[in-house]
């Protein structure tokens, strides 16, 4: 099914993300993609709890989770100082990919990602800065498994309280609408159970199970979430706490598994 929503955003410019989503491999072909497995995974810039950059083991993680769709934080994104981590990424897996960059310069270029298996339609970046903080944002991807639209935004929240509230606002804004499933999945930096962002959240979405995910070597709080709308298509819901995921990031990858 195509929605208003999603032919709008297909006539709009192409892009920047283009040549990586188009030059993905393809897919298994008659594989059933129900039920689906989604992850979330700040990779905390592919630098790891010992310090050392590593790229190579954020992608051994993600040959570990074996999902089929992943929300990436912090990922740098290239620039003239700074090497595309999700190009590599990409290249790794062979999935579909698209890139929401919140900060960009000639040097640098960093923000969320969004790795598929099934091919990314159509994506647009929402602007979640707020003041003079560390601009922030979410990419919103349309994703075809096998013939079924899935909308799935991959987010990163600020530190304050106050920009938490705000950004959660604009994105709950964005998601008015029935034309597909939404699953929104990022590290919403929010640790208190009943605080007002959480609490919003859980309202629109319902509860979800949270176990922790941070500090990736002693993980306390559960700073990584995953929730779908409608909230029965969420099934089990887990922290992958391999070895390696334990040192190739400062947070755990967040595990889920939808239903069809």
């Amino acid at each position: 099914m195509r929605s208003a929503r999603l032919s709008q955003r297909q006539t709009a410019p192409a892009p920047a993300d283009t040549e990586l989503v188009l030059s993905a491999d393809a897919p298994m072909p008659g594989r059933d993609p129900w039920p689906l497995t989604v992850a979330t995974y700040n990779i905390h810039g592919a630098v790891g709890t010992d310090g050392r950059f590593a790229p190579e083991r954020v992608a051994a993680v993600l040959d570990e989770l074996r999902a089929d769709v992943v929300a990436l934080q912090e990922v740098p994104l290239g620039g003239a100082d700074q090497v595309d981590v999700l190009a590599l990424l990409r290249a790794h897996t062979g999935m579909f990919a698209a890139e929401g960059p919140t900060m960009e310069s000639p040097a640098r270029r960093y923000g969320n990602a969004v790795l598929s298996r099934y091919p990314i339609l159509a994506t647009q970046s929402i602007d979640l800065s707020f003041g003079s903080r560390e601009p922030r944002g979410a990419l919103d991807a349309d994703i075809d498994c096998r013939g079924q639209l899935l909308r799935v935004v991959a987010t990163h929240l600020g530190l304050k309280p106050a920009e938490r509230r705000a950004q959660i606002k604009r994105l709950l804004q964005a998601f008015d609408t029935n034309d597909a499933p939404v699953i929104l999945m990022g590290d919403v930096n929010e640790w208190f159970m009943w605080g007002r962002t959480l609490r919003w959240l859980v309202g629109h979405f319902e509860a979800a199970p949270a176990p922790p995910t941070f500090p990736s070597r002693w993980p306390v709080f559960a700073l990584d979430r995953i929730w779908i709308s409608p909230r029965q298509r969420l099934q089990h819901v887990a922290v992958h706490r391999s070895a390696l995921a334990r040192v190739a990031s400062d947070h755990l990858p967040l595990l889920a598994h939808i239903a069809g």
